[in-house]
């Protein structure tokens, strides 16, 4: 193995250490080869640019989230909805051609991310409002609802990066894990 892995956005391994850009890890568990491939597939060149697509999706659809919410006093449904309505559109150009550089179009494929961040809206902002409600069970409700959308953020952008790369814009055959390991 060379350092050349981590230029490209790779982990790399060595058998005593995990290697990130910039940050090296005691590598005891790695000594696993289902759970060394498990990671390689998913912290790749890939998972860094939707990194940044995400940081752009979380600025512009927080922005409107938390102004329709805070400012324009509308509920927590529709202001969660509407982050999401905006970065998903934006989300769809900027990870279709940037990140997963997927050139041709389809409905099916539109179709697919569609339902991609409907089942992910769903499960992410299901579970947080009980989750804030429960936690925070002596706060306001206003505080309960800023609580929950940021929860329900941070589980969606998890269970979207899995969604797209797999389902949405999962290349013809290709499969989370091949024969050795790779995406």
């Amino acid at each position: 193995h060379s350092r050349a892995g981590i230029a490209r956005g790779k982990l790399y391994f060595s058998k005593k250490v995990l290697y990130w850009p910039g940050r090296a890890y005691p590598a005891a568990f790695w000594r696993y080869p289902a759970l060394k491939k498990l990671i390689s597939a998913f912290f790749d060149k890939k998972f860094l640019k939707f990194c940044l697509v995400g940081a752009a999706n979380t600025l512009v659809g927080a922005g409107v989230m938390f102004l329709l919410y805070n400012v324009a006093y509308c509920s927590y449904t529709f202001s969660s909805a509407m982050n999401y309505v905006v970065g998903s559109i934006l989300s769809y150009f900027l990870n279709k051609y940037f990140t997963f550089e997927v050139k041709e179009y389809s409905v099916k494929q539109v179709l697919r991310f569609a339902l991609n961040i409907a089942v992910c809206y769903a499960v992410a902002y299901g579970l947080a409002k009980p989750f804030a409600v429960w936690l925070l069970s002596d706060a306001s409700v206003k505080v309960q609802d800023n609580v929950a959308m940021l929860v329900g953020m941070v589980v969606f952008t998890g269970l979207n990066y899995i969604g797209q790369r797999f389902f949405a814009f999962a290349k013809k055959g290709e499969k989370p894990l091949d024969k050795e390991g790779k995406s």
